[in-house]
């Protein structure tokens, strides 16, 4: 109860903020410059190139005290030591290339990148093409949806019970182990098992991001001209050809944005692995080595630092690109 009056207040407060700005930075920049009077023609001018800025200007200053700073000051850090004070120049960089969990965490990145979002943006494309054409296709949306309003540590716990292990010959509460024993074999620690526990995890982002996948391509799919579906039927062409061959290749650029908004998102999980293996059994990936050189036992500023400028340095240009190909689909 008291977290959520909490939560409600600094909502009120939020809304109240913003109405109060509203009307306060007009008051004051109309009493500063009156649309009347002799001067009526100039005081317009100026007051209509102020007034944006008065709206846009907490969203930069905010963006430049939590998003520009800490960059500057990360930057700055990551060729100190460990304590932030003593410059060391690149012996931070030099360590990342000679750590052995540092390559572990390059490589398990590269496979979620070459799984994750190659799974979740399939299954989100399948989905949408199914569900829009079954009479209960509204109801299985939202079920396929209802995993993104999870978050990814409440993902991790759910799928942490699903793995779970008992010793042999007690009753198993983890689905998977369930389902093995009763096929007659022995139960796993399966978030032990090298190289295939780092599938087990993909699969839990691909449960939550399957739903986002298919809502952005179920609206592009609703988007393309009857006129062309028809003209493709009465050519002769089967429900593949019409999907495969006309409506994929007319939602390409949704699908390319897609793609890149989750390959972002798995540049950056950490939730999941800290949650479900914390890195452990060789499942670590730079997100989760940088929190905890950052934050946990002795923090090391500097090598943490240099590990989210890796992080930031692989996720900008995937940014940009996806940016510039979203302003070319609204173009």
């Amino acid at each position: 109860m008291e977290q959520l009056m909490l939560a409600g207040g600094t909502i009120l407060t939020g809304v109240f903020a913003c109405v109060a700005w509203f009307w306060g930075a007009n008051f004051v920049l109309d009493t500063l410059y009156p649309p009347r009077g002799p001067n009526i023609g100039r005081n317009i001018l100026r007051a209509n190139m102020i007034r944006p800025w008065l709206f846009i200007g907490p969203a930069i200053l905010f963006l430049g005290v939590y998003l520009v700073y800490p960059v500057f000051k990360s930057t700055l850090m990551s060729f100190q030591d460990s304590d932030a004070k003593a410059f060391v120049g690149f012996a931070n960089y030099n360590w990342l290339l000679s750590d052995a969990k540092f390559r572990e965490s390059i490589f398990n990145n590269l496979m979620w990148l070459l799984v994750v979002p190659a799974a979740s943006t399939f299954f989100g494309l399948i989905a949408a093409q199914i569900t829009d054409r079954i009479k209960w296709g509204n109801f299985a949306k939202s079920m396929i949806f209802m995993p993104m309003a999870i978050s990814f540590v409440g993902a991790g716990v759910i799928w942490k019970f699903v793995y779970d292990y008992r010793a042999e010959g007690q009753e198993q509460i983890g689905l998977l182990n369930a389902i093995w024993v009763s096929l007659g074999n022995s139960p796993e620690t399966w978030l032990t098992v090298p190289f295939w526990n780092n599938f087990f995890l993909m699969i839990v982002l691909i449960w939550i991001q399957t739903g986002f996948a298919m809502v952005i391509l179920s609206a592009a799919l609703r988007g393309i001209p009857e006129e062309t579906i028809e003209a493709a039927i009465l050519d002769g062409a089967n429900p593949w050809q019409l999907f495969f061959r006309i409506k994929v290749p007319q939602i390409w650029g949704t699908i390319a944005v897609v793609w890149t908004t989750i390959t972002i998102t798995v540049l950056k999980v950490f939730d999941i692995v800290f949650v479900m293996t914390n890195g452990e059994w060789g499942t670590q990936v730079l997100a989760n080595m940088m929190y905890n050189w950052m934050f946990r036992g002795a923090p090391d500023y500097g090598r943490g630092s240099a590990i989210a400028l890796v992080i930031m340095a692989l996720v900008t240009p995937i940014m940009i690109w996806n940016i510039r190909n979203a302003r070319k689909e609204m173009a």
